[in-house]
């Protein structure tokens, strides 16, 4: 979600005066055109009350004209000032900050949103959800998130370093990029999928980009401790490579393109659905197919059969048996199909959607 409003940030940079207010440690990345703001992250609710504050600051000696929040988690705070100093609020919605039901985030964040004067969807799914807490159709628009296209080039030599280094010569590479949490799903993907499928392809490796993250509305995590657990029952835990968070666009990029098929088996919760799958983007980006679930905002973000497969919920036999046959024949996905369908999700098409909203 940080990457997603880096690049929202940037892009509106270019035609606005665009104010930043995030993380003090979010200053080393942010997009250089911005002037930026920052607080103090931990505990989140200290986090929160002094970002209500610095946005009264900001409001009293910037005057923004648009209030914007990057996710629902910060929507009070943008819509309570917004109203005070007479200003238009603009919320971006992803799936789990709409579908949640804790009492507390019920009683307080959901009115807030429903207050704003735009809230944007990031995907079909979530644009149903919103309707369904009783947000008004005609405040709602769907934008979904974007992807650098073209991508950064491929580095050869890099890739090269990379299967060096974890020692990937002649491996055949399933990749993961994203939380460690219970809808990712990591863990039931190991114990359901994984171990037929390298008794059928031995030299695959599964390669898990993310970590169990420490701010999070969703704590129901998984660990990479408990993942190596189920691995260890069946004597595959030699095919499991933990690389953690990669914040460099040009090294995530080289997993991206040494990956044969990226794996999305995120689970159905209700409550906790996922809201677009930006990664299945990012990954066709790279000519690289996305084997999914077919649940939550995914269905908007692979093209069934084209950019990849899109599978029964829980259907784990299906999901085994579609990597397998990739696996074994590489044409059956259009690496440059792939790559053409991204082109509609690249930012400089996406911006001026968000420019439309603004004016």
């Amino acid at each position: 979600m940080e990457r997603l409003n880096w690049h929202i940030a940037d892009e509106l940079s270019k035609d606005h005066e665009v104010l930043l207010l995030s993380h003090h440690d979010a200053k080393k990345v942010a997009p250089i055109n911005c002037k930026f703001y920052g607080v103090k992250l931990n505990p989140l609710p200290i986090f929160l009350i002094l970002a209500f504050f610095k946005t009264l600051w900001i409001c009293l000696t910037q005057r923004p004209n648009i209030l914007f929040s990057g996710s629902g988690l910060t929507a009070p705070i943008t819509v309570f000032w917004a109203k005070i100093f007479r200003k238009k609020s603009i919320i971006y919605i992803h799936g789990l900050d709409i579908a949640t039901n804790h009492p507390i985030y019920s009683l307080i964040w959901i009115p807030a949103i429903r207050m704003a004067d735009k809230i944007i969807a990031n995907s079909t799914p979530t644009f149903e959800i919103c309707l369904q807490k009783k947000i008004k159709k005609d405040k709602l628009k769907i934008i979904h998130p974007g992807v650098n296209f073209p991508p950064p080039r491929k580095n050869q030599q890099l890739i090269n370093t990379l299967k060096m280094q974890y020692h990937l010569n002649n491996k055949k590479i399933l990749i993961s990029v994203g939380r460690l949490t219970a809808r990712k799903a990591i863990r039931e993907f190991v114990d359901h999928s994984l171990p037929s499928i390298i008794q059928a392809s031995p030299n695959t490796i599964l390669v898990v980009i993310g970590d169990t993250p420490s701010q999070s509305l969703n704590k129901n995590l998984q660990s990479k401790k408990s993942i190596i657990a189920v691995a260890n029952k069946y004597n595959i835990q030699d095919h499991i490579l933990f690389i953690g968070n990669i914040s460099n666009d040009e090294l995530l990029s080289a997993w991206y393109y040494l990956a044969d098929i990226h794996i999305f088996p995120v689970k159905h919760i209700p409550d906790d659905p996922e809201g677009f799958g930006m990664v299945a983007i990012e990954a066709a980006a790279h000519g690289t197919p996305t084997v999914a679930f077919s649940t939550g905002g995914i269905i908007d973000a692979v093209r069934h059969e084209k950019t990849g497969f899109l599978i029964k919920n829980h259907d784990y036999q299906s999901m085994t048996d579609t990597i397998i046959n990739i696996l074994e024949n590489k044409n059956l996905i259009s690496n440059q199909e792939c790559i053409e369908y991204t082109e509609r999700f690249a930012w400089c098409n996406l911006t001026k959607k968000f420019n439309d909203i603004f004016e």
